[in-house]
């Protein structure tokens, strides 16, 4: 009688359930969210019908697409990736060619980032970021017999990274060649691969970025706008001072929800890059250290998965767990610094909150992902098979 009563709650435990409780909670936030801050934006387009449920009806499609996909993804073994890896990084690869290409890739604010689905775009630099996790964690497994060398673990994945890099470059995508970098280095890294390659890197890396600054006009007036934003705040500076205002007229309980005057018309990409400022204005400090606290738990948990399969010699699942941390605490971080003029406009948008069909079902799937290797977890160390 006690093991029949006790068996339903063993079937509960068999997933993160605090996990999956974060991520409901960043998607309802951003489903709130994103209405609030698009409802004026969609209620004077002419594209949107006049329609104030707009972006609100079409996130909320996106958010189902993703746990749907994110049902599916998860009934797929961490071994069935690792085997896959390689060849999603090439078809990764593949689309984000095809997106230079004039007539196929589909170009918006002088970007040319995303490809036309008929009913939808599908932004290949998001499925990349996803496709980069699963091939460095392999590439960290097969190369691990020799990470003490210095050269010949890490040249292969300098060439395949520098060309990923080349291709976001010329679309231009500076934010998600930032996240792809940091996904690789921080996974051979966590693999255990020769810590002075990491030194050199320390070195290498700032001067490779200012050279990339120096070398676009584009990316020059971003920085000087970023430094001081207040210079010129009717035009290069003008997002980031009225991101800026948007955060000083929240304080620290906000304006109300429903209440932010610059998503009328003054803060561009409200509902998207810079939707944390909207949180800010709305519902202030409170809102946005919410928000902060929501992502740290996120990370803490997925290190914490990732640690459980290290230590039942689950290599390859446990590279995976981490690199998700690491790209959406790197995404994440790097859109909260943009909003709060930290750091220089990058396009990046916070993940699970912005408005943005491929960002938020590749984010699903990548979440279903880790509560596979935590269910596998959990399989192994009650001596089940997986």
């Amino acid at each position: 009688m006690n093991a029949n009563l006790s068996h339903p709650r063993r079937v509960m435990a068999d997933y993160d359930t605090v996990l999956a409780w974060i991520i409901a909670g960043l998607l309802s936030i951003g489903l709130v969210m994103v209405y609030s801050a698009s409802i004026a934006t969609a209620e004077a387009g002419k594209f949107t019908g006049y329609q104030p449920t707009y972006y609100l009806v079409r996130h909320a499609i996106f958010v189902l697409v993703g746990l749907s996909i994110g049902l599916f993804v998860f009934q797929v073994p961490t071994q069935t990736w690792q085997r896959l890896a390689p060849y999603l990084f090439l078809f990764g690869v593949v689309l984000l060619m095809l997106v230079l290409i004039p007539g196929v890739g589909r170009s918006v604010n002088g970007s040319r980032r995303w490809l036309s689905l008929f009913i939808i775009n599908l932004q290949p630099s998001e499925l990349m970021k996803l496709f980069a996790v699963l091939y460095a964690a392999d590439y960290a497994v097969r190369k691990g017999a020799v990470k003490d060398h210095l050269l010949k673990p890490f040249l292969p994945i300098f060439g395949v990274m520098a060309m990923v890099g080349a291709l976001l470059l010329l679309e231009p995508d500076m934010g998600a060649f930032v996240v792809i970098c940091a996904i690789a280095m921080c996974t051979l890294w966590l693999g255990g691969f020769n810590l002075k390659i990491f030194g050199g890197l320390v070195v290498l890396l700032p001067l490779a970025f200012a050279a990339l600054i120096l070398s676009s006009e584009y990316r020059m007036q971003r920085v000087i706008g970023f430094m001081d934003p207040w210079s010129d705040p009717f035009g290069k500076g003008y997002q980031l001072s009225h991101a800026l205002i948007a955060f000083g007229r929240g304080e620290w309980l906000g304006v109300g929800l429903g209440g932010s005057v610059e998503k009328l018309f003054y803060l561009p990409e409200a509902h998207t890059d810079f939707l944390l400022a909207v949180i800010a204005e709305e519902l202030g400090l409170f809102g946005v250290c919410a928000v902060i606290l929501l992502f740290g738990w996120l990370i803490v948990r997925a290190f914490a998965i990732g640690r459980q399969a290290a230590m039942s010699d689950r290599l390859y699942a446990a590279l995976v767990a981490q690199g998700v941390a690491v790209w959406l605490g790197v995404q994440a971080m790097i859109n909260i610094g943009v909003n709060m003029g930290v750091l220089p406009t990058k396009g990046l948008t916070l993940p699970f909150l912005s408005f943005g069909g491929s960002g938020v079902v590749v984010n699903c799937a990548a979440i279903a992902i880790l509560l596979r290797i935590d269910f596998e977890n959990r399989r192994v160390a009650r001596g089940l098979p997986i």
